[in-house]
């Protein structure tokens, strides 16, 4: 981390969701879920909260799904979902990396800070280019024994899901 960033009640604040970085790391360190309720709650951190945003992907279990993204439409995340993608020989692909790189960039100039829930490293770019360019401090919230050091590193604060239970559900 680069440096502390300071928070205080009228910091403006964007939190974009990775949410199946998150999924995946919980259901592999810890056989869990993560409580996006929690999560979301320590990443605003009583500041005022502009946007937040869950990007999901939409597999072939669409029933269950649609329950747990009314959960996070809840919760207080705009929910964005887009479907997996089954290649030829059944190779799969769903991420968002350039949808979230995207919203962070267009809504940084609304935003005093930028929160990146997820430890991909794809986005030390992005966290790179939010602070330099858009002049907003990024913090980063994951577990740190999924994340990329890297992009903990680059980041200004960084929220370690591991230190506290209560981002995880049985």
């Amino acid at each position: 981390m680069s440096q502390i960033a300071s928070k205080h009640k009228e910091q403006r604040i964007g939190v974009f969701v990775d949410v199946q970085n998150l999924y995946y790391s919980a259901r592999a360190l810890y056989k869990k879920k993560v409580n996006f309720k929690e999560v979301l709650q320590a990443a605003v951190a009583d500041r005022k909260l502009i946007r937040a945003v869950a990007y999901v992907i939409k597999t072939d279990v669409f029933a269950k799904e649609k329950d747990f993204f009314g959960a996070l439409e809840k919760f207080g995340y705009e929910v964005r979902a887009k479907d997996l993608q089954i290649f030829y020989g059944g190779a799969k692909k769903g991420d968002w990396d350039i949808g979230i790189a995207m919203d962070t960039i267009e809504f940084a100039p609304k935003l005093d800070t930028v929160v990146i829930v997820s430890g991909d490293g794809d986005f030390i770019p992005l966290v790179q280019h939010l602070k330099r360019a858009m002049s907003c401090k990024v913090e980063l919230v994951a577990f740190k024994k999924s994340a990329s050091s890297k992009l903990i590193e680059e980041a200004d604060d960084f929220i370690d899901l591991e230190k506290d239970k209560k981002f995880l559900i049985s």
